[in-house]
């Protein structure tokens, strides 16, 4: 690839934001300084505009093997670098799941051959998975993902005792999905006797409710106390859960730690009115008052990243009636433009979105060399345009399912570049048809 030189940069990094210009050579970052001159090497001008680390996104379902009709490793990763995403961890539910040492490794090959992002994946646990477990070597991918609740993909660990053994029995992140399946198996029950399968989808948050997450979040943690684990509750969705993390002490010497996703930082229960299904999560959208909340645990430090849980289905999957209509919707590629509006609204400041999208899966998950604009680091970067309107139409959707919650809406700002391994693998919205991705590795 020889070299690159960025010029004319606002770079974001590390709590503070300078200019400055920067050489790339081959996968790497070389120098970071003002006024660099390189005759060898490709410029580009960026004008001032904001240079950012590449966005590590530590939740997504890219549906490959098995569902590839609504999504695959090619397509979203592709609409994941032209949203800024160079890193994403991807979901075990897929068919076959991924809940052995052999399925893993596939889904490693699938990821060589087709990721225009770098990539690991995330191993399933199950209720009788566990020996295959311990031969997992703790570097071998990103983390242990359990689904403490109901969820699609029929991947639910409901014995306790098994639960617990998973806890002992790995020093990997183990990353949860926690969500009561009694509470919401009641409620459920409760409204399909009132409406039947056609239940109006406002009251998905009922169904799915804060004592549903509450419940089992708060019980994953008490274990993780109990047993030394390395617990990541992800996708928090209620004000109450925020109660049970900590901000005292640095993020590198927390044993637990948690997640919070786009939509819930953007939509509340009101949404449900115009937006129906295509924002039916699991767990659900709730209240303007636990969004308010999830953002304030956000800016305190109780939570400690910002990820998408990109899951696409096909938009006739989505207007089903309730019952039928899957949870999930696609966002990898509008995902930091909508945070950088709440830049622009001044509820976030830039310096936060990149602790929180990029630095701090870095640290999280001990990625080496990523995460960071440094020098020895892979250049893995994004160039933002913060005064370039951005309209999501049909027309500019890079998602396979071709559909976004966010169709029709302006963002205040656009990704203008993505490097991945010092590689332009996206420009003002061309793509390279080159791969450059690679596999991450650890520092564990």
């Amino acid at each position: 690839m020889g070299k690159v030189l960025i010029k004319n940069a606002k770079i974001v990094n590390e709590n503070s934001t300078f200019e400055s210009d920067v050489l790339l050579q081959d996968d790497l970052i070389v120098k970071i300084g003002a006024n660099i001159s390189d005759d060898t090497a490709k410029v580009i001008d960026i004008q001032g505009k904001y240079l950012l680390p590449g966005v590590i996104d530590d939740q997504v379902h890219f549906r490959e093997p098995g569902l590839t009709h609504k999504g695959d490793i090619a397509a979203e990763s592709r609409a994941a670098v032209a949203g800024g995403i160079t890193t994403y961890m991807e979901q075990p539910n897929t068919t076959p799941q991924t809940t052995t040492i052999e399925k893993l490794e596939e889904k490693f090959e699938m990821g060589a051959k087709s990721s225009f992002a770098n990539y690991s994946f995330l191993f399933g646990g199950t209720n009788d998975n566990l020996e295959e477990l311990k031969r997992l070597d703790r570097n071998a991918c990103s983390g242990v993902k359990l689904f403490l609740g109901s969820s699609t993909g029929n991947m639910l660990v409901d014995d306790e005792a098994v639960i617990e053994k998973i806890f002992r029995n790995t020093e990997m992140v183990i990353s949860a999905h926690c969500e009561d399946e009694g509470t919401i198996k009641r409620n459920l029950a409760e409204y399909k006797e009132k409406y039947g399968d056609d239940i109006p989808v406002k009251y998905h948050p009922k169904i799915r409710s804060e004592e549903a997450c509450y419940l089992s979040s708060s019980k994953a943690i008490a274990l993780a106390e109990k047993t030394g684990a390395r617990l990541h509750v992800f996708h928090l969705s209620t004000g109450k859960e925020t109660e049970l993390f900590r901000n005292d002490i640095p993020l590198e010497q927390k044993k637990i730690t948690a997640e919070v996703c786009v939509h819930h930082l953007w939509f509340s229960e009101s949404d449900y009115d115009t937006k129906g299904t295509l924002i039916k999560w699991n767990p659900a959208v709730k209240t303007a008052e636990d969004r308010d909340q999830l953002w304030k645990a956000l800016l305190d430090d109780r939570l400690d990243v910002i990820a998408t849980d990109h899951a696409p289905h096909l938009f006739s999957e989505k207007e089903n009636v309730y019952t039928k209509a899957p949870s999930g919707g696609p966002l990898v590629q509008h995902a930091l433009t909508a945070l950088l509006d709440k830049v622009h609204e001044n509820v976030i400041s830039m310096e936060k979105v990149v602790q929180k999208m990029c630095h701090n899966p870095a640290i999280l998950f001990q990625i080496e060399k990523r995460g960071y604009i440094r020098e020895g680091y892979f250049a893995d970067l994004v160039v933002v345009d913060m005064n370039a309107p951005y309209q999501v139409t049909k027309e500019n959707i890079a998602y396979k399912c071709k559909w976004s919650p966010f169709e029709g809406t302006t963002f205040k700002s656009s990704v203008t570049h993505t490097f991945v391994n010092g590689h332009l693998a996206y420009e003002n919205g061309n793509f390279s048809e080159k791969k450059n991705a690679k596999r991450l590795t650890f520092n564990r």
